[in-house]
């Protein structure tokens, strides 16, 4: 978990460096997700999983970061090691920076629906230690994106992908040398749009990843769809907070060829997991 910590204090830095000189809005959450019908490939059981979430958005002079470190924790049937009956666990840090093109160059870029253009760029990385596969992915993202003028929020971004990874093998208990993909194309979508007269927001992502050729194993790969979609209730009047500070909500995530895995050939290579989720703002 080293990386992760690593990764996770850079993208903090840079975060809180840009926001402290010129902060138009900032957003830092703590969430829960629990759900019961999580997938893995190459497992073919359901799994349950519990997530705990630290985010962080914000926008300053010339754009917007956002951070996010997921820690995800299976039960039995995602299992931590080769016939142990505690379940898997695993880090996910994913960092992006937006450059608004529009506040950079000082020039009205909208045009009908679109609000404005702007370059994206940051990473994710991971860590898990489960029975097989023991995931050690590092991944650059970099490509334009076009901000939609709509309630709230909506980007699309069209990116180049350089991924690789590093797994230690739990079956055959070899290490993997770091096997780099090719780099492949993706449209990343993301939003968070609010329901008119009710405290209620639509909120998630869908991410569409072209095929990255053959996997460390000289397999294949296939195109990848993860939509993850969260509808959230504003519950903070009832508690006597402050508007947005707590929300409950429900959520659902189709994961299909997950990891680039096919899932014609692979068993547990697309997951459909309905979710609660809770959600604590400051």
């Amino acid at each position: 978990m080293n990386t992760i910590r690593l990764a996770a204090s850079f993208a903090l830095a840079a975060t809180f460096a840009s926001a402290a000189h010129a902060a138009d809005w900032s957003d830092t959450s703590l969430s829960y997700r629990y759900g019961t019908k999580f997938s893995e490939p190459y497992n073919g059981a359901d799994i349950t999983k519990h997530v705990v979430n630290f985010s962080h958005a914000s926008g300053y002079k010339y754009g917007s970061n956002f951070f996010s470190v997921d820690y995800l924790l299976s039960d039995e049937n995602d299992p931590s090691a080769v016939g142990s009956r505690s379940g898997a666990h695993e880090a996910y840090a994913l960092y992006r920076h937006t450059l608004d093109l529009g506040k950079v160059t000082g020039k009205n870029l909208s045009y009908g629906v679109i609000r404005g253009f702007g370059i994206t760029g940051g990473f994710d990385i991971n860590s898990k230690t489960d029975a097989g596969y023991n995931s050690k992915k590092r991944m650059l993202v970099l490509g334009p994106t076009i901000m939609f003028d709509v309630p709230g929020f909506l980007n699309v971004s069209l990116v180049a992908l350089h991924e690789s990874n590093a797994p230690y093998n739990g079956f055959t208990q070899k290490a993997t040398d770091r096997y780099r993909y090719d780099t492949h194309a993706a449209l990343f979508s993301s939003w968070s749009i609010p329901i008119p007269n009710v405290p209620l927001e639509f909120e998630g992502y869908a991410n569409y990843i072209g095929t990255k050729g053959l996997n460390e194993y000289g397999a294949p790969t296939a195109v990848e769809i993860n939509v993850d979609m969260k509808l959230m209730y504003d519950v903070s009047s009832l508690l006597g907070a402050n508007k947005n500070t707590f929300k409950l909500g429900v959520g659902y995530q189709y994961w299909k060829n997950k990891f680039g895995n096919p899932s014609k050939t692979v068993p547990g290579a697309t997951a459909r997991t309905p979710m609660v989720r809770a959600e604590y703002h400051f």
